[in-house]
């Protein structure tokens, strides 16, 4: 498996790199900002660009979005108040009952699941291809470009482009399926041509690039996409679930509305879809072969519990018996009984052996032995069947597809998923197993209200609060400024399904690394994560939105000159 296409240098030709990547590297996008954009960039004559072709996506939903702000009583600052009782700190337990304690997501995320599937309907690519030529050419696209690097940072930027528009070849190809409902760039290409887009209906070929992670060349605040007229959009940059949900602080009411629409109000986090399980619940599935894998290790039935644990190698007791009393919690939340089943997914094979030891007592225990499974079946996986180097103390010594039948085994849990670490907890990978696990129980029976996601934390982590938790990848990194206690007993804590991009829920707070990188972008932040709308519209309003476009086709003035 070659390493992933590295991010062009200055002086590089950008065109060159570009065409690399949409022709070569994988390429995707089955976009979820379509699902922000599409019901509102459409219906309009050509040339100016359309991005969808009936009612918008504000249309299907409630005119007014209940309201959701901090009770009377929740105002936080260092130093006093806390959240009630006097309190200045919260524990993470405290704080994951205020994030996902008070009711389950299961009927918000049915309601995002239906937005999907009349998407699809709408707007996949088996209707879309039959458009006449001055329907066809109004169409426009967003693209997020994936390799395959880490399973979880790849895996949103393909949720972030998330429910329609192009796909090139997908990462991963070997080991998930994607959705049929999509297009190859190549196709989009040659249905450019034949309709003659840019020669009748004057519209070139064109993508801009929005570059979410650079401050000073992302529009994702600042910018109405409404306007935007390149036919192709590229969201770059989008590795986590922090990036498509910038546009909830968006400047423009229509751009804030639709966020809000798909990801609930950042203030009310028990209420917010599991949006994101919902994506991949309707465009991927795992490889014919990578199946037949899961089946061998489920032998016939699904997980109650899955523990994922990783970066294990350093064998911590303490991360150990946490995630033991995480997993006896669950069984205490979920009303199990008798013998539960759990699986146990980590990229150290040595603390599997030693968290099986601890737990077969009163659970039974499976988990996927890849080496067994290729001795017994001698079944040869397609693909690459060693870890890259650099990313071997990261995912461990297992092949890369044995990752892949660890996910959608785990994303089979029934009833709770428990994430734990010596250090990160909560990363992509994890939360991306929560999500399609729940995704899979909700709208079941018994009901998928019962599904609980977990967060285990072990003391030592929890010596200085939530601060060791700064990647914007780690789903307790909104948690993780001045109001996260220190010295905390383990942790066993509630978590919620879609990690939050903001600090406007309680007890949320930012580490000062937070507060200076968004400011970059514009955004200042009060010790306990409220932003301040004055400066963050004065700031959009004094600056011009940051350009940069390329030809995915040469444009047609100049065809005459080739």
């Amino acid at each position: 498996m070659p390493p992933a296409t590295p991010r062009p240098r200055r002086g590089r030709s950008l065109s060159r790199v570009l065409r690399r990547a949409l022709l070569v590297a994988a390429a995707s996008a089955a976009a979820l900002a379509l699902l922000l954009l599409d019901h509102q960039l459409h219906g309009r004559k050509p040339p100016k660009p359309s991005f969808s072709s009936s009612q918008g996506l504000l249309d299907e939903l409630p005119a007014d979005p209940p309201p959701a702000t901090r009770e009377s009583g929740e105002e936080v600052a260092v130093g006093g108040g806390g959240g009630g009782g006097g309190a200045t700190c919260a524990t993470v337990e405290r704080m994951g009952e205020e994030a996902a304690g008070r009711g389950s997501p299961e009927q918000a995320s049915l309601r995002v699941r239906e937005l999907i599937r009349r998407h699809f309907l709408l707007h996949g690519a088996a209707r879309v291809r039959t458009l006449p030529a001055y329907e066809f050419c109004k169409q426009g696209f967003v693209l997020g470009k994936a390799s395959e690097a880490g399973f979880g940072n790849e895996m949103y930027k393909i949720l972030t482009a998330g429910a329609l528009s192009i796909m090139g070849s997908y990462p991963f190809g070997d080991y998930i399926s994607y959705t049929n409902q999509s297009f190859t760039i190549q196709e989009i290409k040659h249905l450019w041509r034949k309709h003659r887009c840019a020669k009748t209906y004057g519209r070139d070929l064109n993508m801009r690039v929005d570059n979410f992670e650079n401050p000073y060349e992302t529009n994702v605040l600042c910018s109405d996409w409404n306007s935007w007229k390149d036919p192709i959009i590229w969201f770059d940059g989008t590795t986590d679930a922090i990036g498509i949900q910038f546009f909830l602080k968006n400047i423009h009411p229509g751009m804030k509305a639709a966020a809000s629409a798909l990801f609930g109000l950042p203030d009310s986090l028990h209420a917010r879809p599991n949006t994101f399980g919902e994506l991949m619940r309707a465009i991927i599935s795992p490889s014919t072969a990578i199946q037949e894998a899961v089946r061998w290790a489920l032998k016939g039935a699904n997980p109650d519990i899955v523990l994922h644990m990783r970066m294990m190698m350093n064998r911590p007791v303490r991360a150990r018996k946490a995630a033991v009393n995480c997993i006896k919690r669950a069984m205490q939340i979920c009303h199990m009984k008798g013998t539960p089943r759990v699986a146990l997914v980590s990229d150290a094979p040595s603390f599997v052996k030693e968290m099986k030891f601890d737990i077969s007592e009163f659970a039974e225990v499976i988990y996927f032995d890849y080496k067994l499974f290729v001795k017994s079946s001698g079944q040869v996986m397609i693909g690459n069947d060693k870890p890259l180097d650099f990313r071997s103390r990261d995912w461990g010594s297992a092949p890369r597809w044995a990752a892949f039948v660890d996910f959608f085994l785990a994303s089979r849990a029934r009833y709770a998923v428990v994430t734990g670490a010596h250090r990160r907890v909560g990363t992509t990978y994890a939360q991306l197993i929560a999500a399609l696990a729940a995704a899979n129980r909700h709208g079941q029976e018994p009901s998928g209200t019962n599904f609980t996601f977990l967060s285990s934390i072990h003391s030592n982590l929890l010596v200085d609060g939530l601060s060791t938790q700064v990647g914007w990848g780690h789903i307790w990194n909104r948690y993780a400024g001045p109001l996260s206690c220190q010295h905390q007993p383990h942790q066993c804590a509630l978590t919620p399904l879609l990690p939050p991009a903001w600090w406007d829920g309680q007890w949320q707070s930012p580490i000062p690394r937070d507060v200076r990188r968004l400011l970059e972008y514009g955004v200042r932040l009060s010790n306990t994560g409220e932003v301040d709308e004055r400066r963050l519209m004065a700031h959009c309003m004094s600056r011009k939105d940051h350009v940069k476009r390329y030809h995915v086709l040469p444009p047609y003035k100049n065809l005459a000159q080739l």
